[in-house]
């Protein structure tokens, strides 16, 4: 017993020393930070807050634009023609090719919802499968739901079924996150080499990941199972 008590008693030192360290770098950088603003003239000052000024309004502006482009929101187009409108007016976009009569694209449906209304960076659209079979042909898409992840007008990467995301109806939208932001189809702020979802010896974390594939007639294999 003394020994496991002396063994706490260096843990505990050593996590002490281990927080003073770190509190004392933050301390110095803060000092650094206030003493650069000390020696700052009025001039330089406004210099300063009129950058930060301009950096608030460009991006005000560009997410003006997204919202304009309809981003900002989880929507349906009608055709496969709009399709190619969308992706043609925006940077990154996530299509969802889904069936009604398929229980897993509601989940899916779910968690693009919320992530639509945070990554207004993104665009985020659904399209059924059913009503357009050129490009579920061209893509090769036979799992629903599948997410098309198209940058620049190209389809960089897919989410079939639900294998990426923990293998489970249950994952968290976290989860969903995570995956694109490994494909950089969203502005990812959390660690790519964490996943959300545990146990990832039992899921495992291989992707379907596809380079600089061309929407028009590139292709990928999958499984021909749609549920």
């Amino acid at each position: 017993k003394m020994a496991a008590d002396t063994s706490v008693e260096i843990l505990q030192k050593v996590l002490e020393n281990e927080i003073l360290q770190t509190t004392k770098v933050v301390e110095e950088h803060l000092d650094a930070e206030m003493q650069k603003l000390d020696q700052m003239d009025e001039d330089e000052l406004e210099r300063l807050k009129q950058r930060r000024l301009e950096a608030l309004k460009k991006a005000q502006q560009q997410k003006q634009e997204w919202l304009s482009k309809g981003h900002g929101e989880y929507r349906e187009i009608p055709s496969e023609r709009d399709f190619f409108q969308e992706v043609k007016e925006s940077k990154n976009v996530v299509c969802h090719f889904y069936r009604d009569t398929t229980f897993r694209c509601q989940i899916m449906d779910k968690h693009l919802t919320v992530l639509a209304k945070k990554h207004v960076e993104t665009k985020f659209l659904k399209l059924n499968a059913e009503k357009s079979p050129f490009l579920c042909e061209r893509l090769r898409i036979k799992v629903i739901p599948t997410l098309a992840l198209v940058k620049d007008g190209k389809t960089q990467d897919y989410v079939v079924g639900f294998t990426d995301l923990g293998n489970t109806d249950d994952f968290t939208t976290e989860t969903l996150e995570w995956r694109l932001g490994c494909a950089d189809i969203i502005n990812y702020s959390g660690n790519l080499m964490d996943p959300p979802f545990q146990s990832q010896k039992k899921y495992g974390t291989s992707f379907t990941k596809l380079d600089k594939k061309t929407i028009r007639g590139k292709k990928y294999d999958s499984d021909s199972d749609d549920d």
